[in-house]
Parts: C-alpha cells; structure tokens; sequence
C-alpha cells in the first residue's frame, strides 16, 4: 500500500482524544443523584436517539456549545439544581485522570512523535469547557506540540480562519497535515481549507484510532 506522507497529525480534542461525554453518563448520574439509566440520549454512540444531536451535527443553527449548555440545563433540571456548562463539565471530567483519555490516542500520538511526525490540537472549546488548571493535568496535553483553542479568539472551525491559524502554528503545508474531528462540518472545512480531513466515529473509537494509524503508515 502507498501512503501518503505527512508532516503533522492536527486532532480534535473532545471526543477523539477525551471521552465523548455521553459515555460519562453513568458518573453523571451518580453525581447528581440520579437513578441509573436516566440519561438515555446518546449522542454520537446513538444518534438515533438524540434529536438535538442530529440537528447539530446537520448544521442546523446549533453549535456544540449550544448543545452542552442546553443538556446541562436539562440535566440540572432533572436533579432540581441549577447546572452550568462548567458545572456539568467539571462533574465529569475533574479530576483530570488517565482513563478520560481513549487509549488509541495515547498510543497514536506517541507512535506518530517517534516517526518524526508534529502532533497538535485544534479545538472549538477546550479551555472554554475546562479551564488552563485541568488542562495543566492532562498527561496527555503536556507532550503536544501546540494547542490551538478556537475559544481563545472567537473564531471557530468549521470557519477556515480556524484552520488557517492552525496551519501557521503548525507550520506545516496543509497537504501535509492531517487532521481528525468527530464533527463531519469540521472535517468539511478543513478538507475546504487544503488539510487531509478524515472523519472520526465516537461509536467505533478504537477501531478508528486504527484506522489513523495506517492512514499515517505508522507499524502496528
């Protein structure tokens, strides 16, 4: 097989290399009181059962930051107490700890270092979603090369100033990158911006962790 060389591998964060909050229900069920089984909106594991998820991922008006906000206000609901985004986020994911980080992207990123290659992130809402103090204890964020956050500028993918600034952080051609979001919009732009844009199933993690890895020629 030929395969096509590149420079620099440019990921998504939150649910390519971070765990897909809905895959987190049953911490946030635990933490809010709730009986277990309660949160039956799947999201990307099912988006046959979550509306809202489809509209957002169709591109219908809806961002991922509208849909967090809008669940952690359902969520704060359900267990009678006011839930932000923040909240909700820190309900799941603090502590930062090992196990919030898929395997696959652990061992890709660091098989994709020892072949020379760049690894960076470019994310719509890290430090809006987390904050720079639970970045700062993500073991997996310390041996990336550059973090780039949409939210520090406003400026948000699938808007191809997004990718342009990620291509001069980079510092790479564009061809020569590939990049890796959950969102099909996002994978849109940045196939628009020049980038090797492929698509990642949440469903199917691991396997498509694999699938980055021959797309890279990295040995199994």
């Amino acid at each position: 097989m030929t395969y096509r060389s590149y420079d620099v591998l440019l990921l998504d964060f939150g649910g390519v290399c971070l765990l897909n909050p809905v895959e987190l229900h049953h911490v946030t069920e635990n933490r809010l009181g709730l009986p277990p089984g309660t949160l039956t909106w799947l999201g990307p594991l099912d988006p046959s059962t979550d509306p809202a998820w489809r509209a957002m991922i169709a591109g219908n008006g809806l961002t991922e930051r509208d849909y967090w906000t809008n669940r952690a206000a359902e969520l704060g609901h359900l267990a009678g107490v006011e839930l932000s985004l923040t909240a909700y986020m820190r309900l799941m994911f603090d502590p930062p700890r090992s196990e919030l980080i898929r395997p696959g992207a652990a061992a890709v990123a660091g098989r994709a270092r020892a072949a020379g290659l760049g690894v960076s992130v470019l994310s719509n809402d890290l430090r809006a979603f987390h904050g720079p103090e639970w970045e700062r204890g993500v073991e997996f964020l310390q041996d990336i090369d550059h973090i780039i956050d949409c939210s520090e500028t406003n400026v948000f993918k699938p808007d191809p100033r997004a990718y342009e600034r990620a291509i001069e952080t980079v510092s790479a051609p564009p061809e020569r990158v590939l990049f890796v979001d959950d969102q099909p919009l996002n994978v849109e732009g940045a196939r628009n911006a020049g980038l090797d844009g492929t698509w990642f199933d949440i469903a199917n993690a691991e396997q498509a962790w694999r699938d980055v890895a021959v797309t890279l020629g990295l040995e199994p």
